[in-house]
Order: C-alpha cells, then sequence, then structure tokens
C-alpha cells in the first residue's frame, strides 16, 4: 500500500473515530442553510405583504395577521444562529481532535521509518510537513458538512418555490446546478493548480528559512547575509505569486455563483408572474440564498488543490518500511570476515576522516540503510534485520548531538523517560557535567536554548554523552566523545568511563583520533574507504590491551 493510500486510510478511520461530531456538524450545517433560506423568503413575503395590507387601508391593516409570521421569522433566526454555532463547534472540534492523532502517527512513521527517508528530509520541510501540511487536511474534515448545507439549501429553496409553481422550484434548480457545477470546473483547472503551489512553496519557504536560519553565525561571518536575504525574497515571491493566483482563482469561483444568482431571479421572474406580490418576493429571495447556500461547497472547491498537495506530502512519509520478521537473538555484533564482539568488548573504529566510520556505526543501528554482507547482528545480517531490533541494541552519542530547545532533564529523560534525578545526577556525574548543572540556579531545570545554545561546545557534547549513559542498552557507541575539550577534562572523562563501563558491563564502539580514548578498547577495527557499490573497507587490527 502507497503512503498515500495509507494516510487515507487513517484520515477515514479518524472520520469514523469522529463519526458523532461530524454528523452533528453535518446535521447543523443543514439546519443553518434550510434556515437561512427560509428565514429570507419568509421575511421577503412578509415584508410585501405588510407593506401590501398597510396600502389596501387601516380595516385590511387590522386584519392582517401579523404575529405568526413574525414568530416563524424569529424562530428561524434562533434556528440559524444556533446551528451555526453548533456546526462551528463540533466540526472544528472533530477536526482538531483527528489532526492530534494524525500528528503522532506521523512522527512515528518518520522516527521508524526507513533511515534514508529521514536523512533526505530537511528540517523545515519536515516542519512544514507535520504543522503546516496538517493543517491543510483540517480542511478535509471541516468542509465534510458543505455538501449537506448545500443540499438542505436547495431542497428549502425549492419547497418554497413551489408556492409559486414547479416551473419556479425547476428554474431554481437549475441555476444552482450551473452555479456548482461551473465552480468546480474552475476549481478543477484553476484552483487546484495553485493551491498546489501554494502549499509547495510555502514548504519551500520553510525549508529555506531553517537552513538560513540555521547558518546564522556563517553568513554574518563571511558577509552574505544580503545573499541570504535575496534567497528568501525570491522564496518569498514565489510563495505571493502562487497565493495571488489561488486569490485569482478564488474570485473565479465566485463568479459562476454571482451568475447562478441572477439567472436564478430571472427565471423567477420569468416564471411566476401569475403568483401574487408576496409570493414573487419569497421566490426571488429564497433563489438568491439557495444559491448563496452553497458557498461553503464553493470554498471546498477552492481548497481541494492544497488539501490534496497536503495528502500527497504527507504520504511519502508513510510509505511502509521495509522490514523483515528476522530478529538478532544476542548483542553478537560481526563486522567484516572475522571480528565477532559481545559485551563486555570494547571495539576502537579507527581510520582518516572521511573514511566512513561513523557510516558504519550508523548502519549498524539503521540510523543509515544498511548494506548486506556489511555486517551482522546476533549472526543475522544487518541489512536483513527489523530497525527496531537493531537500534534497541545501542546506546549512542553521535559527533554532534542535537539537544531540544527545553530543559536539562527533558533533554536527558530522551534516553530514558523513567529516570528519576538520582539516575539523572549519576549519569551527569559519568559525563563531568554535574559541577556545572549544580551550579546553574535552576539545575536539572534549567533551559538550554535553541539546540543547546547555553552550553559550550564542551558542555554540549557530555550532556549527550550523559544521555547515552541513561539509555540501558547492551552496547555504548561514542562518536568522538573527547572531540574539543582540555586534556583535564577528557581525563576525567574517560576515568569515569572506564568505571562505568566495568560496573555496567556494557561493550563499547568508540570512534576517535585521539590516543587516550582509543586506550579504552581490546580491539581495533581500520576503516581505509568506501568501495565502489559504497561498502565500508574494514580490517582488523593487532588487539590492544585495554588501558
Amino acid at each position: 500500500m502507497s503512503g498515500v493510500a495509507r494516510l487515507k486510510t487513517l484520515i477515514r478511520a479518524q472520520e469514523r473515530r469522529q463519526g458523532a461530531r461530524l454528523l452533528t456538524a453535518s446535521v447543523t450545517a443543514a439546519l443553518v442553510s434550510a434556515a437561512a433560506v427560509l428565514l429570507l423568503g419568509v421575511s421577503g413575503w412578509f415584508i410585501t405583504a405588510s407593506a401590501l395590507a398597510g396600502l389596501a387601508g387601516p380595516l385590511v391593516a387590522h386584519s392582517f395577521n401579523f404575529m405568526v409570521p413574525s414568530a416563524l421569522i424569529r424562530f428561524l433566526a434562533i434556528v440559524r444562529t444556533g446551528s451555526r454555532y453548533g456546526e462551528r463547534v463540533t466540526g472544528h472540534d472533530a477536526a482538531l481532535k483527528a489532526l492530534a492523532a494524525l500528528r503522532p502517527q506521523l512522527f512515528e512513521s518518520v522516527a521508524r521509518g526507513p533511515a534514508s527517508r529521514a536523512l533526505t528530509l530537511a528540517g523545515g520541510d519536515a516542519s512544514s510537513r507535520m504543522v503546516q501540511d496538517v493543517d491543510a487536511v483540517q480542511n478535509r474534515f471541516v468542509r465534510l458538512s458543505a455538501p449537506w448545507g448545500a443540499a438542505a439549501g436547495l431542497v428549502a429553496g425549492i419547497g418554497l418555490a413551489l408556492l409559486t409553481g414547479w416551473m419556479t422550484a425547476l428554474a431554481i434548480a437549475a441555476a444552482s446546478a450551473f452555479g456548482v457545477l461551473a465552480a468546480a470546473l474552475v476549481g478543477r483547472g484553476m484552483a487546484e493548480p495553485a493551491g498546489r503551489a501554494v502549499q509547495a512553496a510555502s514548504g519551500d519557504l520553510k525549508t529555506e528559512f531553517a537552513a538560513l536560519a540555521a547558518a546564522a553565525p556563517e553568513l554574518q561571518a563571511y558577509g552574505v547575509k544580503p545573499w541570504a536575504v535575496e534567497r528568501l525574497a525570491e522564496r518569498g515571491a514565489t510563495l505571493e505569486r502562487a497565493t495571488q493566483r489561488l486569490a485569482v482563482a478564488g474570485g473565479w469561483i465566485l463568479l459562476p455563483q454571482s451568475a447562478a444568482m441572477a439567472l436564478a431571479v430571472l427565471g423567477v421572474m420569468a416564471t411566476a408572474g401569475a403568483a401574487s406580490p408576496p409570493l414573487i418576493a419569497l421566490a426571488i429571495l429564497a433563489a438568491v440564498t439557495t444559491v448563496e447556500s452553497a458557498g461553503a461547497l464553493l470554498t471546498a472547491f477552492r481548497h481541494n488543490g492544497a488539501v490534496e498537495a497536503a495528502v500527497e506530502r504527507l504520504g511519502d512519509l508513510l510509505e511502509a518500511p521495509a522490514t523483515a520478521p528476522t530478529q538478532p537473538a544476542a548483542p553478537i555484533i560481526g563486522l567484516g570476515a572475522d571480528l565477532s564482539l559481545a559485551p563486555p568488548r570494547r571495539l576502537a573504529v579507527t581510520g582518516p576522516s572521511g573514511a566512513g566510520k561513523t557510516t558504519l556505526i550508523e548502519r549498524l543501528m539503521h540510523l543509515r540503510t544498511p548494506l548486506s554482507g556489511e555486517a551482522t547482528l546476533g549472526g543475522v545480517d544487518a541489512a536483513d534485520t527489523a530497525p527496531d531490533a537493531a537500534r534497541a541494541l545501542f546506546a549512542y552519542a553521535p559527533q554532534q548531538a542535537v539537544l531540544l530547545a527545553g530543559t536539562v532533564r527533558e533533554n536527558l529523560k530522551l534516553a530514558l523517560p523513567g529516570a528519576d534525578d538520582d539516575a539523572l545526577w549519576a549519569a551527569l556525574e559519568d559525563a563531568d557535567l554535574a559541577d556545572r548543572i549544580h551550579a546553574a540556579p535552576a539545575g536539572l531545570n534549567a533551559p538550554l536554548g535553541e539546540n543547546g545554545a547555553r552550553l559550550s561546545g564542551g558542555e554540549r557534547r557530555r550532556l549527550g554523552l550523559a544521555r547515552a549513559y541513561l539509555r540501558p542498552a547492551p552496547w555504548l557507541v561514542l562518536d568522538e566523545p573527547t572531540e574539543g575539550l582540555d586534556a583535564v577534562t577528557e581525563a576525567r572523562v574517560l576515568e569515569r568511563l572506564a568505571e562505568r563501563l566495568a560496573r555496567t558491563g556494557q561493550g563499547l564502539i568508540l570512534v576517535s583520533h585521539r590516543p587516550a580514548p582509543l586506550a579504552l578498547c581490546d580491539e581495533r577495527l581500520a576503516v581505509t574507504g568506501l568501495s565502489a557499490s559504497g561498502a565500508v573497507q574494514m580490517s582488523r587490527q593487532k588487539a590492544q590491551a585495554a588501558a
């Protein structure tokens, strides 16, 4: 099943789950349209009849029944107002609840899906899909009541028009059908392409902005801020042009509705000539409101392109990941032809920069798509191992740990949500960061800023290390854990790391160019580069004595 098909299945499931609310919204939308048509039609009849009664003299005026029409008009006004409130509340409540359920499913799909997809998804693009595209899908839920409203308005209008004759009713029905069909054609030809363009241009703008915002210090340092502003201006201009096209399409969609109103009025005047003036007034106003009751449907035509584009973009996140039923039986790692390791062994991965050391360990953990024959997990080819089963074996501290714009506590608990404060402080102590966090006024609740902006580079690295310590996994994977640290801090970090490994019995896979960390390991694997097929070329080196 394709990603789009899976998303539509999820949307339909939410429609069923929110069925009671959506049904209430549809019924109240029907009441709004029917009450609006009846209200304006009866009001037109009442005003005209009252005027004629007044012109006929005091005797006729005194005998004219004002009470019943007045009460009916007030009743219809109350029904319309109350139903409009009910429609908005229940319709949006259903939409928001459905979207609240969809977003976690989409995020989980990104997190659990193939690594190749996550690697190609820019931060701004991911944000626009999870926020903007999901919000666009909201229109699908909110507009589900539109056909009900249009149908109810048509029925009410035809019912009133029948008081003047079936030809009048037929003229109103024909004019209404013309307005809807013509608007649908205009929407398909103009609004849908423009809506798709708006959705794509908005996503491109957010992606570009996120990338340039992340590089703001470099842009300032190299004096290329005007270039960045120009790029954003180009993206903004593209979005503005697409938005203008959508606005123009919206105007063209309204044109058939206006034409349909004119045709309906002309049809009433041509077919209801034998009726009394109050009934003619009733039919004319009923014709106008009958055509107007399809307004929500025309708005849906305007938004269809954006909704469909959003569904397609979100569907890309829901491609079913290719998983295999085989799972590793034990945390035994095989690399190359002759290296097999199990905890508490310690492996150093060495090699020149760019040779593929990080690529190797990320493929091992399914953070990149693994290649067949490169590594095994529990005796099973890593490429045939389910991503969740592979990732459960490792606690990982990458070269550049990504930190959330939250507190120290929130960032640490990503690794172990149920960890208590004692466990958090123990991990910070092992990472030689406890004193720094104790000194912060808020302690574990100290805010870090965007991606840890309130910490130094070395502190961010050690916080990432503490987070990895918290994850209860057989293997601890550290990529350049002491890079950027001074010699004294490095020595303390490595001493506490050695003590922690001896205490927990975890295995260690360590990538580093520095001799001090490498001295912790009893096995070495040299990475020399990537083959023409993309496989990491590696060879086992002579075993080293652990420090």
